[in-house]
């Protein structure tokens, strides 16, 4: 197999390290110390499922052994497939426990996604449930993907199991368990978080992961006392993370776990368990607001909101803040690393208008223009970052790693951005989201938040298409809300904001729903692909 590794030069670890960034923890260690810490403390709810932190260790224990008496050994590579259920945590902590490494993939994930996570890390097994929170089968996805991918010696299956080893059934001698890993060493491979082609691995250490976390949980104010709602899927590196699904269990807190994030479901779960905090992406941060307004269920437990994946709008924000008991707090972040966060403390304006600010002292962040140069503070740019919680590459992918990557470790992230006072950022959109009109660069952001704020408009994304006198010219996808509005209206409303002439929508789309991708963003570039095909459709039909 293919090594996996994620190194920083020597002089790089050695001062995360002396800044206590990083600090020798692992996955199984710090879950075996808060079983011997809060060992009667609830750790996990869910599909009916109540365990203690002695309990969650106890069957992530049982799993570990069972997946080495299936004769997986410590090293190789198992890509898990679970949603929001308990079952996820002793799957995941079982695969630490045995010296196994987690690829993380995505409910929504299909055949030709799991067939490149298992050949690109060669894994050897498959975890998935039997049915899905949506209901899907993922026996026959299993079936396939054995086929397609040979090297995988074992499926195990959540539920009824069939022909595949239960999960239920997994036991086998504790002795035999390994000891704990370098804390330096991959913890697991997360996937890219690009709305299109298939996704890169991202080789995470038990140091930096860890740390990013752990410096997550002091600036979202989590403790012991804390009841985080995993609405997201929990495979993806938001709810697992920031602070996430194990920011909370490693703070010894309580985590709930709702299976789909839509309000009817997660509303009686916040309102039964006293939630405290959660993380959503801004298409669902808007649905939410909008279905509080009802006032059916109990949400005054609620006191942070998460928000991020995406930008979410100046508009949006106050929609959601004044919907909402939570203190709003915007996070943007990427699996690759760098995560910013509004602070609970900041001023009405930071938080409805950035993106927050980096978690690290040692979080350096550039921001370039084409040619690699720095731009001037508040100028728009290229961002870049370097950390102790930012990968040095991908795994198994030197075409993406010289692209992505700066001889001196930056990070590309794609994102375009403007740092303000403070080390505040902005987001401008990506580097693929901003319109080329005549020369004049629009941000897609800037549109939609103009859009937002009409009183008709639930949502909006703002494309570009080709024009063949413009170069590009946008196109506004709205999805409306009460009454209709009209196209024609709607760009008479949007010149009286007093915004540039240029900047008005040339062509605007009432939809029902966005393209999303698997953990729910939109997919601008989806939507741009399908407009453009549409558009020419019509002209060779004419």
């Amino acid at each position: 197999m293919i090594p996996l590794r994620q190194e920083w030069p020597p002089e790089f670890a050695a001062r995360y390290r002396a800044a206590g960034h990083w600090r020798g923890e692992t996955f199984p260690g710090f879950l075996r110390q808060r079983a011997a810490e809060r060992p009667e403390a609830l750790a996990v709810i869910g599909g009916g499922q109540r365990w203690t932190y002695a309990e969650l260790h106890a069957r992530a224990e049982a799993a570990a052994a069972g997946f080495l008496a299936l004769g997986l050994r410590p090293g190789e590579r198992v890509v898990v497939q679970l949603g929001n259920i308990p079952e996820f945590f002793p799957a995941v902590f079982g695969l630490f426990l045995a010296g196994l490494v987690p690829v993380y993939a995505l409910p929504a994930h299909r055949i030709a996604e799991l067939a490149h996570f298992a050949a690109k890390s060669e894994a050897s097994a498959y975890i998935a449930a039997a049915r899905g929170t949506d209901g899907f089968d993922h026996r026959p996805l299993a079936r396939a993907l054995r086929e397609a991918a040979p090297g995988l010696r074992h499926v195990v299956i959540v539920g009824e199991a069939e022909e595949f080893t239960a999960f239920e059934s997994l036991d086998g001698d504790r002795a035999a368990l390994p000891p704990d890993p370098d804390p330096a060493s991959v913890a697991f491979l997360q996937i890219s978080g690009g709305t299109t082609g298939l996704s890169k691995l991202i080789p995470r250490t038990h140091d930096d992961y860890i740390y990013s976390f752990r410096a997550s949980n002091e600036i979202c104010g989590v403790t012991a006392e804390s009841v985080f709602l995993v609405a997201l899927p929990a495979a993806h590196n938001f709810p697992m993370s920031s602070p996430g699904h194990m920011g909370a269990l490693y703070a010894g807190a309580r985590v709930v776990l709702s299976p789909t994030p839509s309000p009817e479901t997660a509303f009686p779960l916040i309102a039964q368990e006293r939630v405290t905090i959660t993380g959503l992406v801004p298409p669902l941060a808007l649905l939410w607001a909008q279905a509080a307004a009802g006032g059916r269920h109990d949400l005054s437990s609620l006191e942070v909101l998460l928000v991020g994946g995406a930008k979410l709008t100046p508009e949006a924000a106050r929609r959601v803040q004044d919907a909402l008991p939570a203190r709003l707090q915007q996070v943007f972040g990427m699996a690759e690393g760098l995560v910013n966060y509004t602070r609970l403390d900041d001023p009405d304006p930071i938080v409805l208008e950035t993106q927050g600010r980096p978690i690290s002292p040692d979080d350096e962040v550039r921001i370039v223009d084409d040619l690699g140069e720095e731009v001037p503070e508040g100028e728009p740019g290229y961002l870049l970052a370097r950390g102790p919680y930012t990968i040095r590459a991908y795994h198994n992918d030197d075409a993406a790693n010289a692209r992505s990557f700066t001889p001196d470790g930056f990070y590309r992230t794609g994102d375009v951005v403007r740092r303000l006072p403070g080390g505040y950022l902005v987001v401008q959109g990506r580097a693929g989201d901003h319109i080329n009109r005549a020369g004049e660069k629009i941000s897609a952001e800037e549109i939609e938040d103009h859009l937002l704020a009409h009183p008709n408009v639930f949502d909006a994304a703002v494309v570009s298409v080709p024009d063949e006198f413009l170069g590009e010219r946008s196109c506004a996808f709205v999805i409306p809300q009460g009454e209709r509005p009209r196209a024609p209206a709607l760009k008479a409303w949007m010149r009286g904001r007093g915004i540039a002439e240029f900047k008005v929508p040339d062509q605007i789309v009432l939809v029902e729903a966005f393209e999303t991708t698997a953990a729910g963003k939109i997919s601008r570039r989806e939507l741009r692909a399908r407009l453009r095909a549409r558009l020419l459709a019509q002209e060779n039909a004419d």
